[in-house]
């Protein structure tokens, strides 16, 4: 089955964002910075989001990347799906961290219970058949508005979004121009998808 090893961001100072993203969130190798001088304006088309046991969790982790240097986006609040919060790294990665519960349980803790690559698609039906075509199984389908691809073994869950819908979700313009700043590490690339997000093979 296919597996998605690592998400790679890309930006003029790696070094800092390496000790930002160990500050603020505590993420391991599934995870990967490196140089870029690319353009990029606006909204690069992607989400990156930390699904979380309890609402405590969510705030100790946006109050860490505030702490670190993000910014915030849109603050924690509850929904009818949660609760959660938006933040945007130095690098300019919008961060999404979010919890199903809406009461605390236990005590606040650092752990991650999933941490999921949402890919904005200028059409969703159209990326999925794509992606179905590359060896990836549909795990959740909401017709033209949502996909997510089931890969238990990975440590990165894909998801598609609508790009407009996600730029909502996230609290930023849609509009953006330039690089996506981020490429996916698995073993069925390497490709570039229709909307331009770059796969490579795993880096070792």
């Amino acid at each position: 089955m296919a597996s998605i090893t690592s998400v790679t961001l890309e930006m003029a100072d790696p070094t800092a964002a390496e000790h930002f993203y160990a500050t603020a969130f505590g993420l391991g190798p599934e995870l990967r910075v490196r140089a870029s001088q690319e353009p990029s304006t606006g909204f690069r088309g992607f989400t990156l989001s930390l699904t979380v046991s309890q609402p405590s969790t969510v705030n100790g982790l946006i109050d860490a990347a505030l702490d670190a240097g993000a910014s915030a986006v849109k603050p924690a609040t509850k929904s009818l799906w949660g609760y959660g919060g938006v933040v945007q790294a130095p690098d300019g990665t919008l961060w999404k961290i979010a919890t199903s519960a809406k009461k605390d349980k236990g005590p606040a803790t650092r752990e991650i219970d999933r941490f999921v690559l949402l890919l904005g698609a200028e059409d969703v039906l159209a990326s999925k058949r794509f992606y179905v075509g590359q060896g990836l199984t549909v795990g959740k389908s909401f017709g033209r508005k949502y996909v997510e691809f089931d890969t238990p073994s990975s440590p990165v869950t894909l998801a598609l979004y609508g790009r407009r819908a996600l730029a909502k979700d996230a609290g930023v313009p849609p509009e953006g121009t330039g690089s996506h700043r981020i490429a996916l590490g698995s073993d069925i690339g390497p490709f570039t998808d229709p909307d331009g997000f770059a796969w490579e093979k795993p880096a070792h």
